[in-house]
């Protein structure tokens, strides 16, 4: 197989890359490097399987170096290019509408040129704040379509219409997958989302920031789980859209608490203003992957939570 990741040196496409690597794929890594990192591919640099070429996505893929790396054809396009945290899409909020947009439009004329599946990651944040509990794939969700956060929510909605507008007018082989709160190693320390922020604020001594009164729920899948069920997705042929998460919920307060014991930390908790549209529950039903990929989270979340601290602790031994 060979196959192409947009966004392949993100904290989801690297490791991505890695496991197509590990499964005798070849693999072309394709990455802008916005809010990517050469370091999350540095233990695939030189390998003969792996490639990587800096490409913008929105862009397209008509650079001589890209051209030439896709020469021998693709049967796999995994889109996963696109700003995915808080602090990421806020400060670079036209280049989330981009990926989301330009970008997803852009895959999918690659995939059509060389006749192969792709597959959309797309998130959780298209239920927005919902009012369904926990969500399943035939909800609408509930997201403004003018707040802060839409444009991720909004660029992500749109490449789903895109992706399954080029299915039915082109019968282009497609897969939209709808990704769930995602943690473990190689994610950002300011990234803004909850389980980087809270440890890093612990392994320092600071206090963990809670926003609002931290009843609001996610639900928390290690990395590997996700990317497991990410392959099996684009392995099956599914359509999608397709859920995959974690459906075990935990208030952001417990996660504090979690996160507080894993590390020893002697922090205090804090309470800051709650952002505005954060949505105040997240949980997946995954009926659909359980029976159509045999799939489900392995890692227990106190289990995945031990293994981020600990290269968290690494890092921050390195920087020392």
């Amino acid at each position: 197989m060979r196959a192409v990741v947009t966004g392949g040196a993100g904290f989801v496409g690297s490791r991505v890359c890695e496991a197509l690597v590990g499964s005798g794929a070849q693999v072309v890594c394709l990455d802008n490097l916005l809010t990517g990192s050469l370091g999350n591919v540095a233990a695939l640099r030189g390998h003969p399987a792996f490639r990587f070429e800096h490409c913008d996505v929105v862009e397209g893929f008509t650079s001589r170096a890209v051209r030439a790396a896709l020469r021998h054809g693709i049967d796999l396009v995994l889109h996963l290019a696109s700003p995915a945290s808080p602090v990421d899409y806020l400060e670079h909020p036209i280049e989330t509408l981009d990926a989301g947009s330009r970008g997803t439009r852009a895959a999918l004329e690659l995939a059509g040129e060389h006749d192969a599946r792709l597959v959309l990651a797309s998130t959780s944040e298209v239920y927005g704040d919902p009012q369904v509990h926990p969500q399943t794939e035939e909800y609408w969700g509930n997201v403004s379509s003018v707040g802060p956060r839409s444009v991720y929510d909004e660029s992500k909605r749109f490449g789903e219409a895109l992706t399954a507008g080029y299915r039915r007018a082109l019968g282009t082989d497609t897969g939209i997958v709808r990704i769930f709160n995602t943690y473990g190693p190689r994610m950002r320390a300011h990234d803004g989302r909850v389980v980087p922020t809270f440890v890093r604020q612990a392994l320092a001594g600071e206090p963990l920031t809670i926003a609002g009164d931290g009843s609001q729920t996610r639900s928390l899948c290690y990395v590997e789980d996700l990317v497991a069920g990410l392959l099996a997705f684009a392995h099956s042929g599914h359509p999608g859209p397709m859920n995959l998460g974690n459906p075990h919920e935990l208030t952001v307060t417990r996660i504090a608490e979690d996160v507080i014991r894993a590390t020893g930390s002697a922090s205090a908790v804090e309470h800051i203003e709650r952002p505005l549209d954060d949505p105040g529950k997240r949980c997946p039903d995954i009926t659909l992957a359980r029976t159509e990929l045999g799939w489900e989270p392995q890692i227990a979340w106190l289990d995945g939570l031990a293994r981020t601290v600990s290269w968290f602790r690494s890092r921050s031994r390195g920087a020392a």
